[in-house]
């Protein structure tokens, strides 16, 4: 690239183009020269592109977007009313939409507002961070999984960190090959795209061997839709970003934090095209807000306003996904103890829940929408002593579970296909005398994760794990332990694969937090907190205080049984200091133990499942406004 930042101030200034490059950058830089790869195959003309039917959308996505398309008059304040109580919407400050919808008079005439930033909206961001494709051209891959990365944050409220990698030679291509958003649509929609962990981004070109876990490790969903630009604006505002394609100048890449206009001048020469993400438009500025492939050094920290019509970014239809199905191993850290929510049902969003009868195990599920129904399966197993733990798994997103049995050992049961099959006896394993509620999950050690548990035996705890060897009795540690819960995660702390950390009930009613380092193994006691404590815990860490995928560390979350009533116990681990534990809300009535916790889809909800002393199984759940009781399950 021949042009220096000083010959493009001058041509800025001679145009009057109403922008400027960054200015700490001297005369004499040459500008960078960033890579593209944009391929025009697919490319469908802005008049050809099909218009966007708005009546189509439901209530699907987020509580925010789901008042949102009510204020719009797209669909009614009753079916918005059936998925979130009105006390939530209020919560939430909704209570101004709440009623135009229900008047159906839309404050804006129901047409889009004048600006959107995903990066801000309703006081969040939902846009993952910026990552760099250079020196490889593969502009398409990183825009397509920068589109459906975000879709999974807006329509399940969960962060996820999927592969550019994955899809580049999972098409088949290297670095020197150009590619379109036909290609990674039809991937996504056969496919899926996996996590870094399954396989990496890398500029050479091995053969594309992903981990044996691949399936349980992809988002999925349907192919990329067709978006006019002339519905652009509604699509952002009711749906979430849009991939484009623009024409890129020599000039494209000195952008800043002002709109961008081309030179016309012919030392500004035509490098090619180039995919990337709208995230974001103003009537204002005139202009689309753009994340990039670049990295930080591009735009502001990677995104840039490009002006409405500028270098054909209004000549071609673009792209937007709906329906995302994340995987389990992007929920692996939110949910614990008998509930896990699955990619199940029409929302992906279902409940499911594991209980114990005397010694026989029960699968229920509830859908992910109204009527909010509970249904269940056969009931199986001969020798359960205890609730069991429920994952999800990367497993060909089986369904397995782990108790502690009536002679005292653990046993493994699961079922395939995001348990739409029956339940296969996976074996007795681990020490003689256990008991109560083991921890259990499946950690990043090894590909596919090793299972990891924590159980009591006697007054200790007992580490026990599965690689492909089979199941391995590991270290005892702790003293003076009444029982375990089904507490146990792999945090975000350490690296590469996260520190192990339960909390278990001592004997004298406190809890006591444990935390196995990432590096050496060892496993190290922490906090005591809590007092009264005869029932097992039950942990998560959830998303609260992340500001994106790559965090902060989210809080860990815990609900216990005290006095018949629920103990909602968090810490902080966003923020330096201390980060000890506090006691939150006490809710619910006639509570023998927690048995289940998860952060769901639901704007990022906690959902709780006791078990009662009459011994049945209750739902509890908390939003913005606090905590609810929700339904009887059933027996346990």
């Amino acid at each position: 690239m021949d042009m220096t930042y000083g010959e493009l101030r001058a041509l800025i200034e001679a145009e009057r183009l109403g922008w400027q490059p960054r200015p700490d950058i001297p005369d004499y830089v040459r500008l960078p020269s960033y890579s593209l790869g944009a391929s025009s195959d697919g490319l469908v003309p802005e008049a050809q592109a099909p218009r966007f039917d708005l009546s189509t959308l439901g209530v699907k996505g987020n509580p925010f977007l789901a008042i949102r398309r009510a204020e719009r008059g797209l669909i009614s304040i009753e079916a918005v009313r059936q998925t979130f109580p009105t006390q939530q919407l209020r919560q939430l400050g909704l209570d101004g939409a709440v009623e135009r919808a229900e008047t159906q008079m839309p404050p804006d005439g129901g047409i889009p507002p004048g600006s959107i930033d995903w990066r801000n909206r309703w006081g969040q961001n939902w846009i993952t961070s910026t990552r760099d494709q250079n020196p490889c051209p593969a502009c398409w891959t990183f825009a397509g999984t920068a589109l459906v990365e975000a879709m999974v944050r807006i329509e399940h409220s969960m962060w996820t960190r999927l592969s550019e990698g994955d899809v580049h030679r999972g098409v088949g291509k290297t670095c020197p090959d150009l590619g379109n958003m036909g290609e990674v649509s039809a991937f996504f929609a056969n496919n899926g795209i996996c996590d870094p962990g399954s396989w990496p981004w890398r500029t050479d070109a091995p053969p594309y061997a992903p981990t044996a876990d691949r399936n349980g490790r992809s988002v999925r969903g349907p192919a990329f839709e067709l978006v006019s630009v002339a519905d652009s604006k509604n699509w952002l505002d009711t749906v979430g970003p849009l991939v484009t394609w623009i024409d890129v100048y020599n000039d494209f890449s000195a952008i800043n934090g002002t709109v961008y206009r081309r030179s016309t001048n012919p030392s500004n020469a035509l490098r090619g095209g180039h995919f990337f993400l709208i995230i974001g438009y103003s009537d204002t500025l005139g202009a689309w807000l753009c994340k990039n492939s670049w990295g930080t050094s591009w735009g502001v920290n990677g995104v840039g306003w490009i002006a409405y019509g500028e270098c054909r970014i209004d000549s071609f239809g673009r792209y937007g996904v709906r329906n995302t199905n994340p995987d389990p191993w992007t929920k692996r850290r939110l949910h614990n103890g008998n509930l896990y929510e699955s990619g199940n049902g029409a929302l992906h969003r279902n409940l499911e829940v594991v209980g114990s009868n005397g010694s026989r195990v029960q699968h229920r599920w509830r859908e992910g929408g109204p009527p909010w129904t509970w249904g269940a399966t056969s009931a199986f197993a001969t020798d359960a002593a205890a609730c069991p733990t429920l994952i999800g798994t990367t497993f060909n997103r089986n369904m397995e579970i782990v108790y502690t049995t009536t002679g005292g050992r653990l046993r493994h049961w699961y079922t395939g296909g995001g348990g739409s099959g029956p339940w296969a006896d996976g074996g007795v394993f681990g020490p003689t005398g256990c008991n109560g509620v083991p921890g259990f999950i499946q950690g990043d050690y090894n590909a596919p994760g090793n299972f990891e548990v924590v159980v009591s035996v006697g007054s200790q705890l007992q580490h026990v794990w599965r690689d492909g060897g089979g199941w391995h009795n590991g270290a005892l540690f702790g003293n003076n332990i009444a029982r375990s819960g089904a507490t146990l995660v792999q945090s975000s702390y350490g690296t590469p694969h996260g520190n192990l950390e339960c909390v278990a009930v001592r004997v004298d009613g406190t809890m006591q937090h444990f935390w196995r380092n990432e590096t050496t193994f060892s496993w190290n006691a922490g906090a005591i907190f809590g007092s009264g404590v005869t029932s097992p815990p039950v942990m998560i860490q959830g998303q609260y205080g992340m500001q994106n995928e790559l965090g902060p560390h989210g809080n860990f979350e815990l609900c216990v049984a005290v006095g018949g009533r629920v103990q909602h116990w968090w810490r902080w681990n966003s923020a330096g200091g201390d980060k000890g534990w506090q006691q939150s809300a006490v809710f619910g009535h006639d509570v023998q133990a927690v048995a289940g916790l998860c952060e769901g889809s639901w704007g990022m909800n906690l959902e709780v499942i006791v078990l009662r002393t009459d011994g049945n199984l209750q739902h509890y759940w908390r939003d913005s406004s606090g905590w609810h009781e929700g339904a009887v399950v059933g027996p346990a």
